[in-house]
């Protein structure tokens, strides 16, 4: 399975969350070519601002695996993550991330800016953008049209 497969799995995630009246965005995280876990934006159903689609999709997967250490794994996200989720995925030890639509008021991976830039971190992952980006971003331009109306 490719970056593409994985993305579009991501981006159902995606209108899973707009169907519940979230931003959506959808993540998937990949070890081994199969899915470990699967998170989709949620903070305005959670009352939980930290619950983004990485965030829940980490969440679930340390709980499968037993380990807050997600090493030799793919993150795929519709959306450039931001740097609540960058520090997370850091932490957490991924060693991929794979995104959509670029993000330039809060993207941490080039868009507004690159937290991977700091030299002080111990970990740095690799970084693959636009795999599916217009996708992404008419859904996400879709929905916040229709929530200005």
């Amino acid at each position: 399975m490719n970056d593409v497969h994985w993305m579009k799995r991501a981006l159902d995630l995606a209108r899973k969350a707009e169907k519940a009246g979230e931003v959506p965005v959808g993540a998937v995280l990949v070890k081994d070519n199969q899915i470990v876990a699967e998170g989709w934006n949620q903070p305005i159903t959670s009352h939980d601002a930290t619950s983004h689609a990485e965030i829940m999709a980490m969440r679930a997967a340390g709980k499968k695996l037993n380990n807050y250490r997600l090493t030799d794994t793919t993150m795929y996200v519709t959306l450039e993550p931001c740097s609540m989720c960058v520090g997370a995925m850091i932490h957490a030890r991924v060693a991929k991330v794979v995104y959509g639509a670029a993000e330039p008021r809060t993207g941490a991976l080039g868009g507004a800016f690159n937290l991977l830039e700091a030299n002080q971190h111990n970990h740095i992952f690799d970084v693959v953008s636009g795999v599916l980006a217009d996708e992404s971003k008419v859904l996400l331009q879709s929905f916040f049209r229709s929530r200005r109306k």
